[in-house]
């Protein structure tokens, strides 16, 4: 069924408190939505947040790509409109929200739900981190107990600059919380030295993961801390696309992934990225931004097809908004999210 017709809104989901990251503060989830209509009266949707300190893009941006390109993609199928999007030079999150609304259109097309679309078998809950964001060591705390006792037990932990702090920050987690998961992320904030004292300090602390220690581009940095670390390390920023990715697992400059739809272009090139996970048996975590319902479902049904691939789900926005959503496709009961009947 051909495309006929593409639209663009812009909204915004009040978080229950401000959500502050190495990078960045947000109070609010703001994001395009991209509604794509065929001439059978299907509607895929696809959503892309402004997250312009990682993707460069804000808004406007967004917007703007989306509507410069849209024209491009009238009176062609999904099938043909996704071969040319990832053709076309535009950001990566416009695309993503693209992607996705193309995606969305094929599996009503082949009247399959998602989950089923991407070739998913097990639909037994899935478990998502919750973000304990950066704040002062007191409040991150009383934060991370919050969660805790709302089942909330995967905790990941935003630091910042301050190594010192996110020693701190971390042992007072994991010594009030001992049964609790502890992912820490750094979002590209500590250099090499600082890294590695944070790793040694961290010698009695159960941690699962540190994500992104050093800034995207220094891959020898990421490559020694892996080499030095009894913890794993997780690329995140240094792995937007296939080809970074490829880069950095053939380098082994770390033990894990994260792939994000905003970083990658979407749900197709995710694919590309989980497929190549799979063959060379590399761990990956789906990620996101803060972003909205219809992105959050589309990494949800394509991490219930890929669980064997994905060990870390970081797909906790909703549990952020300060009012429940009724676009999502799933329930949240503490960090377990199960599929809607």
């Amino acid at each position: 069924m051909k495309i006929t017709k593409i639209e663009t809104q812009v909204k915004q989901i009040e978080l229950k408190t401000p959500f502050k990251t190495a990078l960045r503060t947000a109070t609010h989830v703001e994001f395009v939505r991209v509604r794509v209509e065929d001439e059978n009266g299907n509607v895929g949707i696809g959503e892309a947040p402004a997250t312009k300190a990682i993707t460069g893009e804000d808004i406007d941006d967004i917007l703007s790509s989306v509507n410069s390109v849209k024209e491009l993609f009238l009176n062609l199928t999904p099938k043909e409109a996704l071969v040319k999007l990832h053709t076309t030079k535009i950001g990566s999150s416009a695309k993503a929200a693209l992607d996705m609304a193309f995606v969305h259109l094929l599996s009503q097309e082949a009247k399959k739900p998602l989950y089923d679309y991407f070739g998913a078998t097990d639909l037994t809950p899935l478990k998502t981190d919750v973000t304990i964001s950066l704040n002062e060591a007191g409040v991150m705390l009383n934060d991370a107990k919050k969660a805790y006792d709302n089942a909330m037990t995967i905790l990941k932990v935003k630091v910042g600059k301050d190594i010192e702090h996110a020693i701190e920050v971390v042992k007072k987690i994991s010594k009030e919380l001992p049964q609790s998961e502890i992912l820490v992320d750094a979002n590209q904030a500590w250099s090499l030295e600082d890294s590695l004292l944070f790793i040694q300090n961290m010698k009695d602390v159960k941690i699962e993961l540190i994500e992104q220690p050093v800034i995207a581009s220094d891959l020898s940095g990421l490559k020694k801390i892996t080499q030095l670390s009894h913890i794993p390390i997780l690329a995140d920023e240094a792995a937007f696309g296939l080809k970074d990715v490829k880069a950095v697992v053939e380098s082994q400059s770390a033990n894990m992934i994260n792939i994000k739809f905003m970083k990658c272009g979407g749900v197709t090139k995710a694919i590309e990225i989980l497929e190549y996970a799979r063959e060379k048996k590399v761990t990956c975590m789906l990620g996101s931004m803060l972003e909205g319902p219809y992105s959050i479902n589309m990494a949800l049904h394509l991490a219930f097809a890929y669980r064997d691939v994905i060990k870390y789900v970081d797909l906790d926005s909703p549990l952020l908004y300060k009012e429940p959503s009724n676009e999502l496709d799933f329930t949240f009961s503490g960090c377990e999210i199960s599929l809607k009947k």
